[in-house]
Formats: C-alpha cells, structure tokens, sequence
C-alpha cells in the first residue's frame, strides 16, 4: 500500500496567524545565545590595537596585555615574524611567548608547537641559535598534563633531535633522560621516554647506546604500568638498527620473548610485531629455536583466548611465512597455509551454512573485526602465492581466491581488485585460470572495487591475453569470452554514477583494448560509445578522455570504410555541430589526431575543416582555435601543403580584419607573432622533383626561343645585325644585373628579417591587389585599419609570379611582393635604356 500523503494550505486567518507568531518568537528564543556571544563595544574597544606599531611591537603588546585569541595569533605567526626580523624576535617576543606558555590552554599550547616546528623547518635561525633559544621551551612543555598537547611537542622535539650535533643531544636531552625514566616519574614523563630513546639509537654509537641507553631501555621493558612496556616494546626496533645484529640477539631478543608471554595483550602483540619486523636480522638458529615456536604459540591462542591478535596476525601473516619459510617442515608449511585459509573464510560460515546460532550472537566488534581479517588476507594473497609455488596455485589456492574475490565486504573484494594484478604478474603463464574473477570485479557493484581493478587494467589484459596459453591475435576474444560485455558494463555503470573521475580513469584505461580484441569488436562496441560520450557528456574531462580514446581506436584500424565513416561524423556532427560545446570539443579531437596520428593524415582530412571554424559564431572557438593554429601549420609541409598554407594565411587576414571580439583579438595578434618564428618543414624530395620539372620546362622555352630567332634571322638580316650590335650584349647584362639585384636583396631581407616583422602594414577587409610595398591599403567604410605583420614562413602570395617562384616559394608574402616589385622596376629601367641605345644609334647612323 502506498502512504497517503494529506496537502494542506496555510491557514493566514487572525485565529492561526498568533500560532505562527508564536512559532517565530520560539526560533528567536533559539538564537538568543548566537546573539549574545556578539563582542560589546567594550570588548571591541579592548581588542583594537594602535595601527601605528611595528610587528614586533604589537606581538608584545597582545603577549603581555590583549585576550588568549590574540596571544594564539601572535604565536602563529612567529614564522613570519622569524622570517622579517628574527633578532627582534627572539630577543622580544620569543621570551614574552616563553612567559605566556606557563598559563596558556590547549590551543595556544599546539599553535606553538606546530610554529616551533616551522621555524626549524624553514631553518629561519642556524640549529645553534634555535637549540639555545627554543630546544628549553621545548622541554618545559613536554610534560604537559595534556596528552594531546605533550604528544604535539615530542613531535616536535624528534625532529629537533635529527637536526641537532651530538653534544647538544648529550648534554640537554640525554642526561636528562636518565631521570626522567625513572620509576618515580609521571607515567607520561615514561612514555616520553621510551619514545626518545627509540629516537637517540640512530645517534650515537653502538658502544655509547650499550653504556647509556640500553640500561634505561631494560627498565622501562619492565615497568609496572602496561603502557609503558607496550611504548618500549614497539620502540625496539629502532634500537636493535641502532646497536647492530651481535648486541639485538643477546639483549633485545631476550626481552622480546618476555614481553611476548606479558599478561597485557597489548604487550604481546607489539612484541609479536617487533619479531616479525625483525625477521631479517636473526639468523636461521633463532629463527627455528626462539621465533617459530613463538609464532606457532600466538596462531594457537589467537582462536582460543586472544582474538585481539587476529588482525595483527593477519596482516604480517604473508611476511611471516616468507620470512620461516627455509626452516618450515613439510607439515609445518601445510599447518601454516591451513590457518591462511581459516582467516581467508572468518565470519563467513553462516554464508555455508554453518554455526547459525553461534554466529548470531556475535557483536558488531566481532563482525568489524573479522572484516579486517578477511581484508588482511587479501592483502597478503600475492605473498602466499609466493609461499605456495605459482604452480600449485590451482590445487591450493584458488578456492580462497574465489572467495576473497566474492567475498559479501566491499573493503575485502576492493583489496582484491587492488592486488589482482600482482596476482597475474607471479601467475604468469598460468593467469588464465583467474579470468573469470577479473570479469566478476569489473561486474561488481561498488565503484571503489572497479576504480582499484582499473588502475592496472591495460596490464592484466596484456598478461591475460599474451601470458596465457591462448596466445595470437586469431585467439584474443577466445581467452576471455565474457571480457567485452563486462567491460561495457562497467563503462555503463560508471557513466551513470556521479563518480567521473572514475568514468574517466575507465575511459583512459580503455585505449589498450586495440592490443586485447579485434578492430572489428572495437568498432562496433566501443568506437560509437567514445563518440556517444563526447557528444552527451556534460564533464569535461570525461569528454577529452572519450576523444582521445577514440583517436586510439581510429588509429588502429586498419579499414578504410570504417575510418572515412567515422572521419565523416567527427566533421558532420562535432565540427558542423549546432552546439558550440560540439564544436570545441572538435578542436580538442584535432589536437588529439596531430598527436598520434601522421601530419599528412591531418592535412588530409582535418585541415580545411578546422580552419572553416574561423566564421564560428561563437567567440570562445574562434579563441580556442587561434591557440591550435600554430600546432596546425607545424603539420605542413612546403611545397606539398602550399596550398593549404595560402589558405591558413587567407583565414588569419580575415580574423584581423572582420575579428569584432577585442579578447579574440588579441589573441590572433598574439599568435601571427608565434606564427612569425615558426619554421616550415620542407619535403626536400617532393621540392627536388619539381625543380627537374621546372627546370626542362625552361629548357624546352629556350629551344623554342632559339628556332623562332634563327628563322627570324633570315628573313630580316639587317634587322638581326642591328639586334646582334646592341640588344645580346644588354640584355646578358641586364639579366645578370637582375640576378645579382635578386639575390641581394634576398640577402638583405633575410638579414633585416627580425627588424621587418614586428611592423605591421593596414590592410583592407577583402584585398584585391598588393602594391609593391606591402600589404598596405586603406579599410573602406571603416573608420579603424587592420594591422598584420609578416615574417619568414608566415604567409605568402597568391600570385605565383613566374614559374621559378612557383617551384620554390619565397620565405613570406612581403618578400614575394618586394621581388615582384623590383622585377617590375628592373624591367621598365632595361626597357628605358633599350629604346635609349636604339635612339643614339639611330641618330649617329
């Protein structure tokens, strides 16, 4: 039945609305207390503080009279206070925060500590003046009947001591030491203690820590108080690095295994962790006489009478059977890998059908702590492999796999799927048999279990496909025949959760899979969904992932229908879009293609489409598409591209001249001036090829000049003669005289290149002719002009000139407009002293 849902209006009569009044006078009553925590002007007055102090003077004056708040915000800002005027400071200011410390709460005591720490991290003193001016506060407050405030400053302390020469550490901290550990101290003063000298081992010989040290650290081991032995316990690590493996196996080893048999389980299961975190360090003697049986002690009671090491155990289980592993007998191994597999399963039998009743009366605690055992275990997986032989992994080992893989506890399986591919890489050959594990994790219905698989994704499908014996490229869908449909389910359900950086991690993953499966499966399962995803999308990354993924996808495929079908929509449907978003996601699949794909494939097909995007209505794509446009001209190449080069230069005039949005604008200028610098490849044989061309194309012009002259010749013998005496002798000169012009002023205007470009020239909206100097003509019906520069490689004119110029264009448009203009000057200056020379001889004959 569904719940009956009753609406009703509000009543605004006089007889309800004094109930609403009442309802709201409730609600200020509520916020009387808000309001009365409000400062008075008194108060306010008190807090105000002269503005013409210096720094250092208003920390004194708030030290020594203002409130606790404004005292805590002096001593958070001694770092900068060290960093201005650190004489000032510690002569004033540190010793007024020294005072105020004695009598100062919780927070300004942590303030403190954290400011103490800073200023020895940002080394604002050298460590002599910071030992004799801070180390002493330091100490003071160590002791502190807070726990959380003597925690915060021994914190301090040990990173002071890593700072500090040997002395001082002896003579301010180590003597002292001595009688702050004593019995009759305060149990937090012990527990200081023990803390430091875990600290000290590292800083003094072994000899000196044998004398000085390791009396005090006997004492505390045997401390009446459990939290004492347990502190030291855990310490003995660090001590046993400090006095090497000789002194660990006669003094530390010792009292290792009292503390393991302590009545305190918290003793006992730090003792146990300093065993196994000291494997390396006994040899194989102590391993099977001293460690095993304590090891096999605590895996017995574990059940029996101490639970609380379940989870400890549990968690170095893994570096426990590796570390014994060369004294284990055949039963021992077997008795060892019996009780990982109990672990592996704990809490889990009322899954089976076992122990009902008892199960039922387990407590939340339990159940927490049986999750964490399971969990453990997983973790330690890959280690047990090892321990078992990779081979035998099938008969010993899989059955737990399924388990933790299907295990009811998102942490236990997300472990998993964290580990799975340690797990492939010691299966090997053998990773076959757990494909049916990796298509349920990436099935499972927790994202945090599919975001851990993904991680490694790429390199469990290589291994799954490759490291198997269904290995070739004819075999890739055989291995795994349920891989594709799971992973489109789990691209599926990330999309439609909340979680994108998972969907993108997935989509990013996914562009291994033209290694994994076909190009056929990849194109109908997938390469759709990728454009699916950039069209619908609303996150941003998710949508560069898709398109990226994608590029991959095209780029290896292999058949021709398929890649224009696809090239085709990417155009049509991002490119040609009616949304803008399309359209500038377009522009990021372009910048994708230039990555991975060759420049002539770019040229090919995406060129002119990306430059029709100069006309975009939308201000933002013609902005994106100005930062592209110097990726796009490095995919040219001179003289194949020439055309597309003339139509990059038409499309950067038009933006100059009709751009309307000034941040566009300033953009375009700002990349013609990029454009300028850059350099365009040239494709030496493809510009080879067509200087042969042009070059038996002037030869068969010569030969014709040649017959027309000698059949000219005889017909007009008198005329030759006059042409014989004057024009050869001219017009050899004056052709070399062009050449020797040309090539100067080649010369000079590449040497006065950097000093032309920055210039620029006014041009109109839709220029019909170029004048010879420059692009310079007036903008009608506009009352502004259009500024352009141009340098080497940028733009270059439409009219080829003579077929010379056609084979090999000229480094820019105003070079090409300078030469032709000089031509022009030449010729009518040789045409000029032709008619004059024909005249004089005319008049002298």
């Amino acid at each position: 039945m569904h719940p009956i849902i009753i609406f009703s209006k509000m009543d605004f009569s006089q007889s309800n609305l004094f109930g609403y009044i009442e309802d709201l006078q409730e609600l200020t009553i509520i916020e009387r207390p808000v309001r009365r925590s409000l400062k008075t002007p008194e108060e306010i007055e008190r807090l105000t503080v002269d503005e013409e102090l210096s720094d250092i003077e208003r920390a004194v004056y708030l030290l020594s009279s203002g409130q606790d708040i404004q005292g805590t915000s002096v001593v958070a800002n001694l770092p900068v206070l060290m960093r201005q005027n650190p004489a000032d400071t510690l002569r004033r200011v540190l010793p007024k925060i020294r005072e105020v410390l004695h009598v100062a709460g919780v927070e300004m005591q942590l303030t403190a500590a954290v400011s103490f720490l800073t200023v020895l991290q940002e080394e604002s003193v050298s460590i002599h003046t910071y030992s004799h001016s801070f180390l002493h506060i330091i100490l003071q407050n160590l002791e502190h009947r807070d726990a959380g405030v003597s925690n915060a400053w021994l914190e301090t302390l040990l990173a002071v001591i890593e700072a500090l020469p040997k002395e001082t550490i002896r003579h301010e901290i180590l003597n002292p030491l001595v009688s702050k550990a004593q019995l009759s101290q305060t149990l937090q003063s012990r527990l200081v203690s023990c803390k430091i000298m875990g600290k000290l081992a590292n800083k003094f010989e072994a000899h000196i820590i044998k004398r000085e040290i390791l009396p005090l650290v006997k004492s505390l081991c045997q401390d009446v108080e459990y939290e004492v032995r347990t502190c030291m316990c855990r310490q003995l690590e660090h001590i046993a690095q400090g006095i090497g493996t000789e002194l660990t196996k006669t003094v530390v080893l010792p009292e290792l295994i009292e503390l393991a048999r302590d009545e305190g389980s918290s003793v006992r299961l730090a003792a146990f962790e300093t065993l196994v975190n000291l494997l390396d360090m006994f040899d194989a003697d102590d391993r099977s006489q001293t460690v095993l049986p304590l090891v096999k002690s605590f895996c017995e009671k574990s059940f029996k009478a101490d639970e609380s090491i379940l989870v400890s155990l549990s968690f170095h289980l893994g570096k426990l059977c590796n570390g014994l592993y060369g004294i284990f007998t055949p039963e021992q191994h077997l008795r060892f890998l019996e009780f990982y597999k109990k672990l592996s399963t704990l809490g889990l039998q009322q899954e089976n059908g076992h122990n009902d009743n008892q199960l039922q009366l387990q407590t939340l605690e339990q159940e927490k702590k049986y999750i964490s055992v399971r969990k453990n275990c997983a973790y330690n997986f890959p280690a047990m492999i090892v321990f078992v032989d990779p081979k035998n992994f099938h008969l010993e080992l899989y059955s737990i796999f399924f388990c933790l893989c299907h295990d009811p506890e998102v942490p236990v399986r997300y472990t998993m799927a964290i580990s799975f591919y340690e797990v492939a890489k010691l299966l090997n050959s053998g990773v076959y048999a757990i494909h049916k594990e990796l298509v349920t994790l990436l099935q499972d219905e927790s994202l945090e279990v599919l975001d851990a698989l993904v991680g490694h994704l790429p390199e469990i499908l290589e291994l799954m496909t490759n490291g198997g014996e269904n290995s070739g490229s004819e075999s890739k869908l055989l291995s795994i025949p349920d891989l594709i449909p799971a992973l489109t389910t789990a691209e599926q359900r990330a999309a439609t959760s909340l979680k994108w950086r998972t969907h993108e991690k997935l989509l990013q993953k996914y562009a291994c899979l033209p290694h994994i499966i076909s190009s056929d499966q990849i194109y109908y399962r997938f390469l759709h969904r990728m454009l699916t995803i950039i069209l619908t999308n609303n996150v941003l990354p998710v949508q560069k992932a898709a398109a990226r993924t994608l590029c991959v996808y095209l780029r290896y495929n292999r058949k021709q229908e398929q890649r224009h079908e696809v090239i085709q929509k990417l155009i049509e449907q991002l490119g040609q879009g009616k949304s803008y978003w399309n359209r500038l996601r377009f522009l990021d699949t372009c910048e994708f293609i230039m990555e991975l794909f060759s420049k002539s494939f770019f040229c090919k097909y995406f060129f002119l489409p990306v430059l029709e995007l100069t006309h975009d209505p939308v201000a933002n794509v013609r902005m994106k598409l100005c930062y592209l446009l110097p990726k796009v001209k490095s995919t040219l190449k001179i003289p194949t591209d020439k055309h597309l080069l003339q139509q990059l230069e038409l499309c950067i005039r038009k933006l100059l001249c009709q751009e309307k949005d000034k941040d566009v604008l300033t953009i375009v200028k700002r990349t013609v001036l990029e454009l300028d610098r850059m350099e365009i490849s040239v494709d030496a044989e493809q510009l080879e090829k067509e200087k042969q061309q042009n070059e038996g194309r002037s030869a068969n012009v010569n030969d014709k000049m040649f017959e027309k002259k000698r059949r000219d010749s005889k017909t007009s013998s008198v005329l030759t003669k006059s042409i014989t005496l004057s024009v050869p002798g001219s017009s050899s000169g004056t052709s070399a005289g062009k050449e020797d012009k040309k090539s100067k002023l080649v010369r000079s205007q590449s040497f006065s290149t950097q000093a032309l470009h920055p210039k620029y020239s006014n041009i109109d909206k839709c220029p019909n002719k170029s004048s010879a100097t420059g692009y310079t003509s007036s903008v009608s019906g506009m009352g502004k002009s259009c500024m352009l520069s141009f340098s080497d490689d940028s733009f270059r004119s439409h009219s080829t000139g003579n077929s010379g110029n056609s084979a090999f264009p000229s480094s820019s448009s105003s070079r090409n407009l300078f030469n032709s203009a000089d031509q022009k000057n030449n010729g009518n200056k040789e045409s000029q002293s032709r008619k004059m020379s024909i005249k004089n001889r005319k008049s002298n004959s």
